[in-house]
């Protein structure tokens, strides 16, 4: 009865487990290797949009000469022009308010160039696209 007992309890406490390790032979389950297979994909492009295109304001240019400054001041005078402020350029300031904007007019354009470059050579680009056409 105390073996009957102390079988019980081994059995309880132990599970199957221990008849497995005893019944069967084999007590190390069988591993398959595995195997391990890299496959290199590039990392995809971003693309960020363009931004969106330049509307400019319309600017009205008035050239202040010595004449047209007379006639200003005395219609101001006369109270028959309206009270304005005039904002003037040297001939050099304007030369160089001109090269300024054909500097940001050629950092835009080198800019696109390289952007378009760029989407150009993307190979994943042309799978994502599926046929449709870029706008620019």
């Amino acid at each position: 009865m105390k073996y009957l007992l102390i079988i019980n309890i081994l059995l309880f406490t132990g599970g199957c487990s221990t008849l497995n390790g005893i019944l069967s032979k084999n007590t190390v389950p069988e591993v398959k290797p595995i195997e391990i297979i890299t496959v290199e994909k590039p990392a995809p492009m971003y693309h960020p949009p363009l931004p969106e295109n330049v509307y400019p304001a319309e600017i009205k240019w008035k050239v202040l000469n010595p004449e047209v400054m007379r006639e200003y001041v005395n219609n101001y005078d006369n109270g028959d022009a309206p009270a304005m402020a005039y904002y003037g350029l040297t001939s050099q300031g304007y030369e160089n308010l001109s090269n300024n904007m054909a500097d940001i007019k050629r950092y835009i354009r080198q800019t696109l160039a390289i952007i378009k470059y760029y989407r150009d050579n993307d190979s994943t680009r042309e799978d994502e696209d599926n046929g449709q056409q870029e706008t620019n």
